[in-house]
C-alpha cells in the first residue's frame, strides 16, 4: 500500500543531515523555519504603505481560476511552484526587492520563501495565512472570470432604474476574460434599448445580449461605439445582424476604416477561439458634434465633447435619468493608458465639458459606477495635469526621455495597471510634448 508521505534521500536540505530519510512535512517545517512569515495585518500594511513590493502566487493557473482570483496588489505575479527558479530572475531582478509569497496552505509558500533566500533574495516573506484566510476576511482580490458561464467578466449591474452596466474586467485583455476588459452598458427605454459598447468579439456581444435578452424585451435599437479601439468595435457585426444600428463619432470611423483590420487581426492573439464569427465592421450611422435619440418620448444624447483618449471618443447622456456613461473620458481603479493618438492637453480641456453635465449616475470607461466625479477627476484629469507638468519641467531643464520614465507616479501605484503603464505613459506623454510648441 503506497505511503501517504513522501520519503526522499537527500545529501543535504537546509537543516536536514546528509543521508537522512525525511518526509514532506519535514522539509516543509525546516522551510518555515528558516523564512520570515507575515500574518494578513502585516501583508495589508506592506500593500498600502510598501510601494516596491512584489506579491508571488505559487498556485496553479488552475487553481486560481476555480479558486476565486489572487490577492490583489499593484504587483501580483503567478509563478507556480514548479517554475520558480526559472522565472523569478526574469521577473524580479533586485534582490533586496520585497517579496510575499503565499498558496493555499502554509506548504509550497515556505518552501518557495526558502528557495528564494537560497537563491540569494534578501527580503522575502511567506503569507502563513494563504488565499483562503485573505479571501474569507474579504480582502481586495484580482478575479480572472467573475461569470464562469459567461462570455462576460461579470453580469451587469443595475446603476439605476433601466441602466445597468457589465462592469469589465480592469486589467489587459485576456483569454479569461473574453475581452470584456472595459465596460458594456444599455439603458433600457420604452421604445428600444440603447447600448454603450459593441464589446470586443461577436460572442461577446451575444453574450451581453442574452443579459439584456433576460431583463427586457425591448429590442436593441442603437448601440454606440465610444471610439474605435478594439473592445469598443469589433462586436458590431452581431449588433447589425440583430437589426440595430450602430453609432460612431466621424473620427473614430475614419479610424476604423484605417486601422480596424489590425485589430481584428491581433484579437485571436489575445482570446484565441473565442473570436470566432467576428468580423471587421462599419458603423451605420456617423456624426460629428452631438445626435439626439429619441427614445420614446425619451431623449438619449450622444455628444462628442473634444479630444481625449482615443480619436472619437464620445459620451452618452440620460437627462431624464440624470445619467452619464463617459467612455474613455474619465478612469478610475485602473491607471488610464495613454497611446501614441491620445491628445493628453485636448482631454484637459475636455474634462471641463464633461463634469459641466450635472449628473447623479456616472458611468466611466473602466471601473463600477459613481455617484460625483471626485474619484474620476483625480485618477483623470489630476493625473494628466500631474504627468504634463513633471514633464515640463524635464523639457525646461534640458532633460531627457529617461528622466521622464523616471518620474516619480508612486501616488497612483495602487492602480490596476500601473506597472504595465506608468512609465509607458511618461514617455509617450514626453514624446509628444517635445514637439508641441513647434
Amino acid at each position: 500500500m503506497r505511503a501517504h508521505w513522501l520519503v526522499l534521500t537527500l545529501f543535504a536540505v537546509g537543516g536536514v543531515a546528509q543521508g537522512e530519510t525525511i518526509t514532506a512535512d519535514a522539509l516543509v517545517d525546516d522551510a518555515r523555519a528558516a523564512t520570515t512569515e507575515v500574518d494578513r495585518e502585516g501583508l495589508e500594511d506592506m500593500i498600502a504603505n510598501e510601494p516596491d513590493h512584489v506579491l508571488i502566487d505559487v498556485r496553479s493557473h488552475q487553481e486560481i481560476e476555480l479558486g476565486g482570483g489572487q490577492i490583489r496588489s499593484h504587483l501580483t505575479l503567478n509563478i507556480p511552484r514548479g517554475e520558480l527558479e526559472f522565472r523569478i530572475p526574469g521577473e524580479v531582478s533586485d534582490l533586496d526587492t520585497p517579496i510575499v509569497v503565499y498558496s493555499d496552505e502554509n506548504r509550497r509558500s515556505a518552501l518557495a520563501a526558502q528557495t528564494l533566500q537560497r537563491m540569494g533574495y534578501t527580503n522575502v516573506h511567506n503569507y502563513a495565512g494563504g488565499f483562503p484566510e485573505w479571501k474569507e476576511a474579504g480582502g481586495p482580490l484580482y478575479v480572472l472570470d467573475k461569470a464562469l458561464d459567461s462570455f462576460l467578466y461579470d453580469m451587469p449591474q443595475e446603476v439605476t432604474d433601466g441602466v445597468l452596466s457589465a462592469i469589465g474586467a480592469t486589467q489587459p485583455s485576456t483569454y479569461e476574460n473574453s475581452g470584456h476588459n472595459n465596460n458594456l452598458s444599455f439603458i433600457i427605454t420604452d421604445d428600444g434599448v440603447v447600448v454603450m459598447n459593441a464589446g470586443d468579439n461577436y460572442l461577446l456581444a451575444q453574450s451581453l445580449h442574452e443579459e439584456i435578452k433576460k431583463r427586457t424585451e425591448q429590442p436593441v435599437k442603437y448601440v454606440v461605439l465610444e471610439n474605435a479601439q478594439g473592445h469598443a468595435m469589433l462586436g458590431m457585426t452581431y449588433w447589425q445582424e440583430q437589426g440595430a444600428t450602430v453609432i460612431a463619432h466621424e473620427d473614430a470611423a475614419r479610424e476604423i476604416e484605417q486601422n480596424g483590420q489590425r485589430s481584428l487581426e491581433s484579437a485571436p492573439n489575445r482570446t484565441r477561439d473565442k473570436a470566432f464569427l467576428t468580423e471587421l465592421g462599419t458603423p451605420d450611422k456617423i456624426f460629428e458634434d452631438r445626435v439626439d435619440l429619441d427614445m420614446g418620448g425619451e431623449t438619449i444624447e450622444v455628444l462628442y465633447l473634444g479630444p481625449a483618449h482615443a480619436p472619437g471618443d464620445i459620451a452618452l447622456w440620460a437627462p431624464d435619468r440624470k445619467t452619464l456613461i463617459t467612455g474613455d473620458l474619465a478612469f478610475h481603479e485602473r491607471m488610464l493608458p495613454i497611446f501614441e493618438y491620445t491628445d493628453t492637453a485636448g482631454w484637459i480641456e475636455t474634462w471641463d465639458k464633461l463634469e459641466a453635465i450635472e449628473a447623479d449616475y456616472i458611468i466611466p470607461g473602466h471601473g463600477g459606477p459613481v455617484t460625483d466625479f471626485e474619484q474620476l477627476r483625480k485618477y483623470t484629469l489630476d493625473y494628466l495635469v500631474f504627468l504634463r507638468a513633471e514633464v515640463q519641467e524635464i523639457l525646461d531643464t534640458g532633460g531627457t526621455l529617461n528622466d521622464a520614465y523616471n518620474i516619480d507616479q508612486s501616488a497612483y501605484r495602487h492602480l490596476d495597471t500601473y506597472d504595465e503603464l506608468n512609465r509607458q505613459n511618461a514617455g509617450r506623454v514626453f514624446r509628444a510634448m517635445e514637439f508641441e510648441d513647434f
